[in-house]
């Protein structure tokens, strides 16, 4: 089925005619296993390093918290239930970008209008603020307890996600966030080196734990809406569908693309699981969490694990937010510039691109130099992040669902009966999830 055929046609300056064909580049001079073998090595990326992105510092941060207020509990479990969200999510966006060939955002201006079109892009550009912020604050922490001043320490952290711009083209930079993402190990390192107990994880698998709160004085709420806002982040749904259109995937990659992303939907809760034991770890050794940073929750691990672990840990925070800071910064370039018209993609040369990675370069300094401001809560800043952000989406995961079912648009792939069932819920649950934050909110919990 062409373009034609499916109800859309590539616009003059899409990305569409940058990588033409990466099933014959990737398998060139190979046949049988061989080729089958590197086509799914050289394949691997855009799922993977989204869903590692989104345990952003931030979000390890939300997660060390929440094990440090409720040990081990309910949201072990609560990661992995959520996690079918993070596939689903991201199949939808990759499948729409290998069978239209058309990025989310121009489908979203050609079918749903200017406002919507626009409106889209400037929450994106609200919500990735929020989260290189959070970077930001995560990558730093462990650079000043070694001694450093933090300007110089937020200087070293723009310089490490500055210097992916200089990679050239899109393969190479996308096995640099591989590389990166892998590190993400030392998080079930440390997990080990605080010597949780396997009986009480396997208790909260095997049962459920009547929960009750109080809307005015009780966290706990909070921090489930933190969770299940963690599952998912606004960068995820433009990254992965403009990187679906960076590689050149087409429909003959989907189930290839289907695995890439499942295996990030896999990896995503197993390192936030780690990281919510070594918070467990942490409780009574953090005196204030709401007026905590994160170097307290660093320097908290020493009596637990050693310096060792507190080093391995920080390692860990700051790969999170330099994997996360390069993947939002990214695709807020993506969506910026491809509203303006301006060419956009890792495949370009900064001489051939310099608006889009102008667009990079000020996501990034603009987080850098928020951290900056005396007095800011930035733990907390970290959990609030989570559920703001994801109020924010929810109008995408409308549009995505909406495009993904027109048949005019995406042909024979569709979204099936169950799949359109599965994605109205996704959607009733970040409702749901923003009703509730917005009661909390004028009840004073949030504050």
């Amino acid at each position: 089925m062409s373009e034609v055929q499916s109800g859309v046609a590539p616009s003059e300056g899409s990305q569409s005619d940058i990588s033409i064909s990466f099933r014959e580049k990737a398998t060139k001079g190979k046949v049988g296993f061989k080729r089958k073998l590197w086509l799914f090595w050289a394949l691997l990326g855009p799922g993977i390093i989204s869903s590692l992105s989104n345990n952003d510092a931030g979000g390890m941060i939300s997660y060390t918290m929440t094990g440090a207020v409720f040990g081990i509990s309910f949201f072990l479990p609560l990661l992995f239930l959520l996690a079918p969200i993070d596939y689903n999510m991201q199949e939808m966006s990759m499948r729409l970008g290998a069978v239209t060939k058309t990025e989310y955002r121009e489908l979203l201006l050609r079918y749903f209008g200017k406002f919507w079109h626009y409106t889209s892009v400037a929450a994106l550009g609200l919500a990735n603020l929020m989260y290189i912020i959070t970077e930001f604050v995560g990558m730093t922490a462990g650079l000043t307890l070694m001694g450093l001043p933090l300007w110089l320490a937020d200087l070293i952290s723009f310089a490490f996600v500055s210097f992916v711009m200089f990679f050239m083209g899109y393969w190479s930079k996308e096995r640099l966030g591989i590389l990166v993402g892998v590190v993400n190990v030392v998080f079930i390192i440390v997990a080990f080196m605080t010597h949780p107990d396997p009986a009480e994880i396997g208790k909260v698998f095997t049962s459920w734990p009547s929960i009750t709160w109080d809307l005015k004085s009780d966290g706990m709420l909070v921090f489930i809406l933190a969770t299940i806002g963690n599952a998912i982040a606004p960068f995820m749904l433009y990254y992965n569908n403009n990187t679906t259109l960076d590689k050149g995937l087409t429909r003959k990659d989907l189930r290839l693309g289907r695995i890439d992303i499942a295996l990030g939907s896999l990896l995503q809760p197993i390192f936030a699981a780690a990281v919510m034991i070594c918070g467990a770890a942490l409780m009574g050794h953090v005196a204030n969490l709401d007026d905590s940073n994160p170097a307290d929750l660093i320097t908290a691990f020493v009596p637990v694990t050693g310096r060792i672990g507190s080093i391995l840990f920080a390692l860990g925070l700051f790969n999170a937010g330099w994997l996360a800071a390069i993947t939002i910064s990214f695709s807020s370039a993506y969506t910026v510039a491809g509203a303006f018209g301006w060419k956009r993609s890792q495949n370009n040369k900064i001489s051939e691109a310099p608006k889009f990675y102008a667009l990079y370069f000020g996501c990034l300094l603009l987080g850098a130099i928020v951290i900056l401001i005396p007095d800011l809560p930035l733990s907390m800043l970290a959990v609030f992040t989570q559920i703001f952000a994801t109020m924010l989406f929810v109008p995408d995961l409308i549009f995505l669902v909406l495009l993904t079912n027109n048949r005019k648009i995406m042909g024979e792939y569709a979204n099936s009966g169950w799949k359109r069932l599965l994605g109205w819920g996704i959607i009733s649950l970040y409702s749901a999830v923003s009703v509730v934050t917005i009661i909390l909110t004028l009840n004073g919990t949030m504050s």
